[in-house]
């Protein structure tokens, strides 16, 4: 075999090995970082240097290797992090939004374990005004249905479906990880969507037990709410027209036993009793119009309305939200908005902290039933 010979045969070998086995990793990220202004924040005015109220800053690895036939596999590891500070965001983890790793298929769909978003977050929360494009000036009151994704799932299983005739399904299992204790502190969701051209619509459901309990279950120092159990149902539609999107949300939440919320740092128990249970009806319309291709304003109103049941008595208290957004982007990569929100509580009289407002970007809640914050503030893509 001459010279030339013995060198074409490796690298034809390595060409053909490389074109039945693609593999990449891409490295990505953004920071989002601004001004906030809060009019009332106990008893007085609030400005703050403030990091990811529209989307968390962040920074990640994605992969992907191909392993033929439609076959691959795949990883995800996404860290957050606080601009204004350097500090390391979701309870101070290396990759506190995502970590998992698993197989995906053209036919069968994709099978992924870790640390992830829950079915809810993934067709849910993405037609909300939280999820989609305003962050956490458009989330409901203590961000109840996690559609602003509060908290991920550790320790979870997670099924998505193919995509066949525009319906696509999800399914997850969150284990507790606890030794004789398979129920304390796990999660089960499912979700479902359907697309066709402009519409979009989605159903969801999460159930968890004892959240917050424990250091090793599915949801623990990042829960937004403790308690026996938390239970999930979601329903939204969306429609998107040329320079157009409108959606309509609904979502209930229930806690039972409740006794803590992440958003609630004063006085949390009715006077005389203790919780049964706390009970969020969401609807909210939010919708965006784009000038052009680089200029864009969004708008919502959500209306919740609780029922809070205690040994000492019940309440119905009502949250009124208006929110809007003005947003440019200066290039593909670097986008300038603007933002305000205003929040009225109705009818609480529980004389704890649900008697006043408390928009998810203020520093604290209000000393009244009123809050507005504003912000004004840049993302930049990497």
């Amino acid at each position: 075999m001459n010279t030339k010979m013995r060198l074409l045969i490796p690298a034809l070998l390595m060409w053909a090995g490389s074109a039945c086995a693609q593999s990449s990793v891409t490295m990505y990220g953004l920071i989002d970082e601004g001004l906030n202004f809060t009019n009332n924040a106990g008893h007085g005015s609030a400005y703050q240097i403030k990091s990811g109220d529209v989307v968390g800053s962040r920074w990640g690895l994605k992969g992907v290797e191909d392993l033929g036939a439609g076959n691959k596999a795949v990883f995800g590891l996404e860290g957050g992090f606080d601009a204004s500070t350097g500090q390391l965001g979701q309870g101070q983890r290396l990759f506190g939004r995502q970590a998992y790793a698993g197989l995906a298929s053209e036919t069968y769909g994709t099978l992924t374990l870790g640390r992830q978003y829950d079915p809810t977050v993934d067709f849910f929360s993405a037609l909300t005004a939280a999820g989609n494009w305003e962050g956490d000036l458009g989330a409901t009151p203590f961000d109840n249905d996690n559609s602003d994704w509060d908290f991920r799932v550790n320790n979870s299983v997670k099924y998505v479906s193919p995509t066949i005739a525009g319906l696509t399904g999800e399914a997850m299992y969150g284990f507790s990880n606890t030794a004789g204790g398979f129920a304390e502190n796990r999660l089960y969701s499912v979700a479902g969507q359907y697309q066709n051209g402009g519409l979009t619509a989605a159903l969801a459901y999460m159930k968890i037990d004892n959240p917050g309990a424990g250091t090793s279950g599915a949801v623990t120092n990042d829960a937004v709410f403790s308690g026996s159990s938390q239970q999930n149902i979601d329903a939204a539609v969306g429609y998107k027209w040329n320079k157009f999107f409108l959606a309509f949300d609904y979502s209930h939440t229930q806690i039972d036993a409740p006794t803590a919320n992440a958003f609630l740092t004063g006085t949390i128990q009715p006077q005389g009793g203790t919780w049964s249970s706390w009970k969020f009806d969401n609807f909210q319309l939010n919708g965006q119009y784009y000038f052009q291709p680089d200029l864009w304003i969004g708008a919502a109103y959500a209306y919740t309305l609780g029922k809070l049941d205690s040994t000492a008595g019940d309440y119905s208290p009502r949250w009124h939200q208006v929110s809007l957004m003005l947003d440019y982007d200066l290039s593909a990569r670097t986008s300038l908005y603007l933002q305000g929100a205003y929040q009225h509580v109705q009818g609480a009289h529980t004389g704890t902290e649900f008697d006043n407002a408390q928009l998810l970007a203020s520093p604290a809640a209000s000393s009244s039933p009123n809050q507005m914050v504003y912000r004004v503030a840049m993302i930049h893509r990497f």
